[in-house]
C-alpha cells in the first residue's frame, strides 16, 4: 500500500515545528499544513468524494496549492492539477476530459481572474458537482460553488490516509503530446514518490540538512511538482512560495531566506543575471545557494557560464516529460557536466535512442529518438488507448525528441519533437491554435510555428491566409487570440501570406516557414 502524501505526513510527524512553506511574511509548519491538509481530506469525503474520483485544481503558487494537493491524496482520490493561465472553455475541456467530480479553483484578481473562469467553467460540466473557491466569501448562494473559508473550519484535522496501491493513479498531469487535444498522463503513487526520491538521490538532499527552495516553478507543471514540492517536502525542505516569477523579487528571497536550491527554466536563470545591480548581495546568494538545476528546454552554454561565473553554481540540467514523472535524465552529480548535455540515465531508469520502428539506434552520436523505460514512466494517457498505445511499447516510451549519445554516454537533445514550441518551458501545440485561427470569419488558413526568441527560447508566430475580401489586422487578430487561449499560447506576431508552402498531398511544409521567419527575425 502507497499513498504519496505520506511525504507530508511523514515530515509533520518528525519535523512538527519545522517551516513548511513561506510566501512573505506568512509561515506555516509542518505540522499546521498537516492539519489544514486533514481538513480538506476531510470535507471531500463529506462531500462525497470516495477513492479513485477525479479532482481538479487551479491554483498558483500559494499555500494552497500543497495544501489541497495532499488533502486530495489522502482521500484517495486523484489530483488534477491545471495550468493556471487556461480561459474558462479550456479548463471546461480538462473537467470533462478528465471527469472531474470536485474543483477547487483560486479567485485571483483583475490581471488573472481564473475565479471567474473557473466558475464559467464549472457552469458547463454537470458531471462536476462541486467546486470550491479559494479567496473570497461571495458564492454561498451559488448552487455546487462554496467558498472554503466558510466550509473548512468545521472540519477535523485529524484524518486517516486512504491507502492506494502503488499502481493506482495519483496524479494526471495534461500534456500536448505530440497529437491531438491535451491528453492526460496518468501518473502512479509509485511513479511520483519514486520520481521524488531519485532527485534527492541525485541532488544529495536529506532530512539533516534541509534544504531551503526558492519555489517559483509553477507547481501544477510536473518539474516543481517533483523537484520542489514533493522531493523537498519528502526530507523536511522549507519551501519559500513565489507565485509570479520576477527576477528582482527572486533574488531579493533568495538573499532573505538563505535559498539554497533553486530550480527553473533557463529563462528564470538568464532574467536572473540581468537582474542583478548593485543593490543584490551575490556573495550572499552564492554563500547559501547549493544547487541549481534547469529543465524545460534547452540551456544556453552561454548562461551556464555566466551564471557559474556570477553565482559560483554550475547549473545541472535535466531532461523529462510529464509522461515521465518527469525526470529521466539529468547531469552525473560524480562527474563534471558537460555544456549542452542533458545528461545521463537516472537510476532506475533506462534509456535508449530508436528510429521510428521502435529499433534500437547503434553508435555514439548516432541520432534517434529518445524512448525511456523506468519507475517514472506512466500508465498511460487517461481515457486514450490509442493514444498510449502509439507512445508506449513493452514498458518503453517514446518522447518524440531526437538526440544523440556520445561515447561517454551522455546525451545531446538535437531537436524537440515535431512542430512543438516550447515557449518558456510551456509546452504549445500548434495545431490547437491553428484550429482557433480559423474559426475567426476572416482567416481562411493558419499555420503556427516558434520562432527564436533571446527570452522565452522560442515565441510563437502566425501565418494567415485571410478569407477573399475580409479585413482584419496583426494587433486585431492577436487581441482576439489573446482573450480565448492562455497566455503562453497565443500568436506574439501575425504575418498575413497569399498560400502557405505545401507537398503535393497538401501537407504544410512548416520548416520552410521556419526558416523563412529565423531569416526575416534576425535581420530585424
Amino acid at each position: 500500500m502507497l499513498n504519496l502524501s505520506m511525504f507530508l505526513e511523514d515530515s509533520a510527524r518528525k519535523y512538527p515545528s519545522r517551516d513548511a512553506l513561506v510566501l512573505g511574511e506568512e509561515r506555516l509548519t509542518y505540522a499546521e499544513t498537516d492539519s489544514l491538509s486533514n481538513q480538506i481530506a476531510n470535507l471531500l469525503v463529506a462531500s462525497g468524494i470516495t477513492p479513485g474520483d477525479r479532482v481538479a485544481m487551479s491554483c498558483p503558487n500559494l499555500p494552497w496549492f500543497p495544501i489541497v494537493y495532499y488533502g486530495i491524496l489522502k482521500a484517495g482520490a486523484v489530483v488534477v492539477p491545471l495550468n493556471i493561465l487556461l480561459k474558462s472553455g479550456e479548463i471546461a475541456y480538462h473537467l470533462q476530459d478528465c471527469g472531474a467530480t470536485a474543483y477547487f479553483c483560486f479567485e485571483g484578481g483583475a490581471d488573472l481572474p481564473i475565479g471567474t473562469y473557473g466558475r464559467a467553467a464549472f457552469g458547463e460540466v454537470p458531471s462536476c458537482h462541486t467546486m470550491f473557491v479559494i479567496g473570497t466569501d461571495d458564492d454561498t448562494h451559488v448552487e455546487g460553488i462554496t467558498h472554503l473559508s466558510a466550509v473548512l473550519p468545521a472540519q477535523s484535522t485529524a484524518f486517516e490516509s486512504v491507502a492506494r496501491e502503488a499502481t493506482d493513479t495519483a496524479v494526471i498531469l495534461y500534456t500536448s503530446g505530440t497529437t491531438g487535444r491535451p491528453k492526460g498522463a496518468e501518473l502512479t503513487h509509485s511513479n511520483m514518490t519514486m520520481n521524488a526520491i531519485a532527485s534527492n538521490r541525485l541532488f544529495d538532499n536529506s532530512p539533516s540538512r534541509p534544504d531551503t527552495h526558492l519555489a517559483t516553478l509553477p507547481l501544477f507543471h510536473s518539474f516543481g511538482q517533483t523537484v520542489n514540492m514533493n522531493a523537498g517536502f519528502s526530507v523536511g525542505a522549507t519551501l519559500v512560495l513565489l507565485p509570479r516569477f520576477e527576477a528582482g523579487a527572486a533574488l531579493e528571497i533568495m538573499e532573505r531566506e538563505s535559498i539554497t536550491m533553486f530550480a527553473g527554466v533557463p529563462t528564470m536563470y538568464w532574467g536572473l543575471l540581468g537582474a542583478v545591480d548593485d543593490a543584490v548581495d551575490v556573495d550572499r546568494i552564492a554563500a547559501n545557494l547549493r544547487k541549481a538545476i534547469s529543465g524545460g528546454a534547452p540551456l544556453p552554454v552561454e548562461i551556464l557560464e555566466r551564471f557559474a561565473t556570477r553565482f559560483g553554481v554550475q547549473i545541472l540540467e535535466a531532461y523529462g516529460l510529464s509522461e515521465t514523472s518527469p525526470i529521466a535524465l539529468f547531469s552525473d552529480p560524480e562527474q563534471a557536466p558537460r555544456a549542452g548535455s542533458i545528461g545521463v540515465p537516472i537510476w532506475g531508469v533506462q534509456v535508449r535512442l530508436i528510429d521510428p520502428d521502435w529499433n534500437t539506434v547503434e553508435g555514439a552520436d548516432t541520432v534517434g529518438e529518445i524512448a525511456i523505460r523506468g519507475h517514472n514512466v506512466m500508465k498511460g494517457y487517461y481515457d486514450r488507448p490509442d493514444a498510449t498505445d502509439e507512445a508506449m511499447h513493452h514498458g518503453w516510451f517514446r518522447t518524440g525528441d531526437l538526440a544523440r549519445r556520445d561515447a561517454d554516454g551522455f546525451y545531446f537533445i538535437v531537436d524537440r519533437a515535431k512542430d512543438m514550441i516550447v515557449r518558456g518551458g510551456f509546452n504549445v501545440y500548434p495545431r490547437e491554435i491553428e484550429e482557433m485561427l480559423i474559426t475567426h470569419p476572416a482567416v481562411s488558413l493558419a499555420a503556427v510555428i516558434g520562432v527564436p526568441h533571446e527570452q522565452h527560447g522560442e515565441e510563437i508566430k502566425a501565418f494567415v491566409i485571410p478569407e477573399p475580401g475580409a479585413q482584419i489586422s496583426e494587433p486585431e487578430l492577436i487581441t482576439w487570440c489573446k482573450e480565448r487561449i492562455a497566455a503562453y499560447k497565443y500568436p506574439r506576431s501575425v504575418e498575413f501570406v497569399t498560400v502557405l508552402p505545401m507537398t503535393a498531398t497538401g501537407k504544410l511544409l512548416k520548416r520552410e516557414l521556419s526558416s523563412a521567419a529565423a531569416t526575416v527575425d534576425s535581420g530585424r
